[in-house]
């Protein structure tokens, strides 16, 4: 079922309780029912219907969720990307898929009948950004049953229902809070979307939340403010046990999950007992012969269809339906936890957000002085990694930092722009010539004294 159809029962049944709280005012189911058709029969006259695409990024949480149920009312998928973005923008990120319509500013409404698409399972009913790449798009898509079908599954591990208050304090262009702020909906709960960093509001939008959905790093903060809250749904990149420890402490449930855009859910940890397949999944872990580690694999009901217009990324599958982006573990066997360590293709997971470094070492790579460039994660208490660029100048010396950050502002996502930055007279290179990027990482560790700090 579409979830604007979840939304249109709701509103029928209780049409006064509140669905959405966005930084500019709060709308009823009924209201939102209301707008959402509205909007969708705009979207048909415009000829986005059934089998479209309609790429979508408003600056309000509230109206981007209006014509995101818009667009999956009237049988398009939608693309999620950021309101940031200006039309060369959208033009870069989706120069390899086709997109019917550009929704940049709330949907006008519009008046008739009630609209009605006959749904199928199969239906492409979700599309946004692994990475928020800039010149690699890599635009995930999802099918109907892969997106909504999980919903009851999570609402038995979290303990949500209609009566709660679900915060999701982040931006809905990331699939973790976008898939929260949709999944409330769903319920029938009360969404609350303060939009990108909230930072020193979040007490206030706490006040009447019973469950938050956010990435580790926000964990303490919400641990700090009072209220009713009784559950956090934590994703995104590991969570530290002393958090879970403060979190029991202050009376707050915490279920951290790993998972992936292109996977979806793949385990959960309800109790601080481990990592355990979320329900419907099945996992490996493909060891080499000798191994410590391996690759994850899942298989299940709620991967991913794959990348738009065929872009490349760490997705890969095999025959058998089985699916993996590469993250390591150690061995696995059923029954066990899943002990994750981290990605195998070099992906920074820094505070929720996948970064793939060869989008930003081909920005940071044209800065004039920059030779070449190696972009890795280093570990950080909070955030799981932060994104550090190791430079080999070229010529007389690295650039000022002050022209790299500039250059990392114009060209990259927040969370692809370096926050730490080294220079070496030369990078070690494997004997094809390009630079190892291990060994870079690994003298970085060591504190090589050839590695200099740009400040």
């Amino acid at each position: 079922m579409p979830v604007a159809d979840h939304v249109l029962r709701h509103a029928a049944v209780r049409p006064g309780r509140a669905a959405l709280r966005g930084p500019l005012g709060e709308l009823t189911y009924g209201e939102l029912a209301e707008r959402v058709s509205g909007a969708a029969r705009h979207l048909l006259h415009r000829g986005a219907g059934p089998g479209s695409m309609v790429a979508i990024g408003v600056a309000d949480p509230v109206a981007m969720l209006v014509s995101v149920l818009a667009a999956d009312l009237a049988g398009a998928t939608p693309l999620v990307g950021e309101h940031t973005w200006d039309r060369r923008r959208w033009a870069r990120m989706i120069g390899a898929a086709s997109v019917d319509a550009l929704v940049d500013a709330p949907l006008p409404y519009v008046p008739g009948p009630a609209v009605e698409h006959v749904a199928a399972p199969g239906d492409r009913a979700w599309a946004c950004f692994s990475s928020g790449s800039t010149g690699r798009p890599r635009a995930v898509v999802r099918t109907r049953a892969s997106w909504t079908a999980s919903f009851p599954h999570l609402d038995e591990l979290a303990g949500i229902g209609s009566g709660d208050v679900v915060l999701v304090p982040g931006p809905l262009s990331s699939s973790l809070y976008a898939f929260a702020a949709v999944h409330a909906l769903a319920t029938g709960a009360t969404a609350v979307v303060p939009g990108r960093r909230p930072a020193g509001s979040l007490p206030a939008f706490l006040e009447q939340a019973t469950v938050v959905h956010l990435v580790p790093h926000l964990l303490p903060a919400v641990l700090a403010a009072p209220g009713a809250l009784r559950t956090a749904v934590v994703g995104g990149a590991a969570l530290d046990p002393r958090w879970r420890a403060a979190a029991a402490r202050a009376g707050v449930r915490v279920v951290s999950y790993y998972g992936a855009t292109e996977l979806s859910f793949v385990a959960a940890d309800t109790d601080g007992g481990g990592l355990r397949p979320f329900p419907g999944v099945e996992i490996e872990v493909r060891t080499a012969p000798g191994g410590e580690l391996g690759e994850v694999w899942a298989r299940s009901p709620w991967l991913a269809e794959g990348y738009l217009g065929g872009a490349a990324g760490p997705l890969r599958r095999d025959g058998d339906g089985w699916m993996t982006v590469g993250d390591l573990a150690h061995p696995y066997r059923e029954g066990e936890a899943l002990r994750l360590r981290g990605r195998g293709d070099g992906a920074i997971q820094t505070g929720g957000a996948t970064v793939v470094p060869e989008d930003v070492e081909e920005v940071l790579r044209k800065v004039p002085g920059v030779g070449d460039i190696v972009v890795i994660g280093s570990p950080h208490p909070s955030l799981g990694s932060v994104v550090t660029a190791i430079l080999e100048a070229d010529g007389d010396g690295p650039p000022p930092r002050a022209l790299l950050e500039s250059v990392a502002r114009s060209g990259l996502d927040v969370a692809q722009r370096p926050r730490r930055w080294y220079a070496v007279a030369s990078l070690p290179r494997t004997r094809a010539g390009k630079p190892a990027r291990a060994l870079v990482a690994a003298r970085l560790a060591a504190h090589d004294p050839d590695i200099r700090r740009l400040t």
